[in-house]
């Protein structure tokens, strides 16, 4: 069986991944990077000289090959014709279509956040309580600490971006010119002495929390945050 994981819900289908890796006594892990069709070829063309059956797990394959190359076309024609190989990818991103039905008998499971994430995170200007009950939905699906990290991550990626290129974070230098001049527009709407006070506050729940020394949940915190936005 192949199978193809992906999704921008990374922690969720990483968990998946290396669940049921656990759950496999022999395989062999091949870095994405490194993958060809002659390593490809050798790796199962030579494993019929053995009785015991291998399983394959490659990570971030279809990250670092471009889907109209030459070699992609070698790669996905073999493994269309060899459908019954043990064989599963992981990918640390959402695929294009073109990428996840390119190997026609894979079962292809998406681990991404639902869509209602990034209104949300969207929504943060100030005095917009609209913020609070798209809070209250998204928390009818999603962990709640989880959507923590992401309002973190947000305001950590507004200040970023406000800080003009000073002590630039890995994260900005991977977003798209779309998405940096939709962040420079939100965080405008804050300021940065406003963004950073905010910043400190949630750092200040984040150390309550842990600590227990507040007597308010995690859901409860991020209901007053969001009510002083």
């Amino acid at each position: 069986m192949i199978t193809i994981i992906h999704g921008n819900d990374i922690t969720t289908s990483r968990n998946f991944y290396i669940e049921l890796r656990k759950k496999t006594a022999n395989y062999e892990l091949i870095d994405g990077k490194n993958l060809d069709f002659d390593t490809l070829f050798r790796t199962f063309e030579g494993n019929s000289l053995f009785t015991n059956e291998k399983n394959i797990y490659i990570e971030n394959f279809f990250s670092n090959i471009k889907s109209n190359s030459i070699e992609f076309k070698k790669i996905t024609d073999y493994l269309n014709k060899n459908k019954n190989i043990n064989l599963l990818f992981w990918e640390a991103k959402v695929l294009t279509k073109t990428q996840a039905s390119s190997i026609k008998s894979a079962q292809v499971k998406e681990f991404s956040y639902p869509q209602v994430l990034f209104v949300f995170l969207d929504s943060f200007k100030p005095q917009n309580l609209s913020s609070i009950k798209l809070f209250h939905q998204l928390n009818k699906t999603m962990e709640v600490e989880l959507i923590f990290y992401m309002i973190v991550r947000q305001l950590r990626l507004m200040i970023a971006v406000l800080e003009e290129g000073k002590n630039e974070i890995d994260e900005i230098k991977r977003l798209a010119p779309w998405q940096l001049s939709k962040l420079r527009s939100q965080g405008g709407h804050f300021g940065k002495n406003k963004l950073l006070d905010l910043y400190k506050k949630l750092y200040l729940i984040d150390y309550q929390t842990k600590y227990g020394l507040t007597p308010l949940s995690l859901s409860t915190n991020i209901d007053i945050f969001l009510s002083d936005l």
